[in-house]
């Protein structure tokens, strides 16, 4: 398992990290399992978030499963690197309005759910916490106090972001300033072949051919997160972003897998471990976030991170995926 400073943090971590938002379904046994082939695999990197696995009656419920589980799989608090996110606001109490999404960036909001996450962890403090989406109403003297207390309190090492683009990213830096320990050292971002658009859009700068015109919605995240040394952490790179879920092994997408078993027979390896090659090929030095809890089809997943893909290849597999070339 290659690993990766994350952002400038001093922070060296194994470059692909096990996302636990599904992991509340699993007893104890087969989350723990799920954790030790992680580890097994050079994993030491564990991202989780307050609202993962919420339901009426367990707040915190992903969080509280991996929080037993890296005990139960043997690990030890100095081995590993927790990292959650915290922001969304939703009312647990009202089984109705459980999936009515809002937000809250308050010092008191994202204080008291940060201390609720450390109970939920087993833990006194997480490597990372990531503001959970962004905030339109956010104000940065809230967002200021929190950090500065979290941290200064010893429950917070270091910060990041997600889901926002660079001018987002710029303003919280702003607010918070030129401090280190305030630098925003992550953002978590959808990508994977199928959700590849940071990458197609910083291809079709200037491209005026007829059918190849597409919206920038990423506004050169790509070029920036490299530019200030922010690590983008993929989420969910494994999914097609259409109604049929996962996009290795299925059928209606036969290009991309005949690509990814011709791939596959070449390293050696299987298809959903050259989905995660590719992701991690990119020079942006991105940290893959794989959230399967299913122990054998993570580990063929993990594989991934150990090949190093010809350029062509990363190409070919960009293109069977249909994205778009100028």
């Amino acid at each position: 398992m290659k690993s990766i400073e994350i952002g400038k943090s001093a922070v060296v971590a194994s470059q692909a990290a096990l996302g636990v938002m599904r992991m509340d379904a699993l007893d104890a046994d087969a989350a723990a399992e799920v954790v030790r082939t992680a580890a097994e695999h050079g994993v030491n990197f564990f991202d989780t978030a307050d609202i993962y696995g919420f339901n009426v009656n367990h707040d915190h419920a992903s969080s509280r499963v991996l929080g037993r589980a890296w005990k139960d799989a043997g690990l030890k608090r100095e081995d590993i690197f927790l990292q959650t996110k915290f922001g969304i606001n939703i009312d647990f109490s009202d089984p109705n309005n459980m999936h009515a999404t809002r937000y809250d960036f308050s010092a008191k909001h994202l204080i008291t759910r940060l201390d609720e996450e450390l109970e939920a962890l087993g833990t006194d403090y997480v490597d990372f916490a990531l503001l959970h989406r962004p905030d339109t109403l956010m104000e940065g003297e809230e967002i200021v106090e929190a950090f500065t207390t979290l941290h200064k309190a010893g429950k917070v090492r270091h910060f990041g972001v997600s889901n926002v683009n660079p001018w987002q990213a710029e303003l919280l830096q702003s607010w918070l300033g030129d401090d280190p320990a305030m630098r925003l050292e992550a953002n978590q971002l959808q990508f994977g072949l199928m959700h590849a658009q940071m990458v197609s859009d910083e291809l079709m700068t200037n491209s005026g051919a007829e059918g190849m015109v597409v919206a920038n919605h990423s506004d050169g995240l790509l070029s920036y997160s490299r530019l200030r040394h922010m690590t983008i952490q993929a989420w969910s790179p494994f999914q097609s972003g259409t109604e049929y879920g996962p996009f290795v092994g299925n059928e209606h997408f036969p290009e991309l897998n005949k690509a990814l078993d011709e791939k596959g027979a070449k390293y050696g390896v299987s298809a959903n471990a050259i989905a995660t090659a590719w992701v991690l090929r990119h020079p942006a030095k991105i940290q893959i976030v794989l959230g399967s809890m299913n122990p054998t089809r993570l580990g063929e997943m993990l594989d991934g991170a150990d090949i190093d893909l010809d350029k062509q290849d990363w190409w070919d597999l960009y293109v069977a995926a249909g994205n778009l070339i100028p």
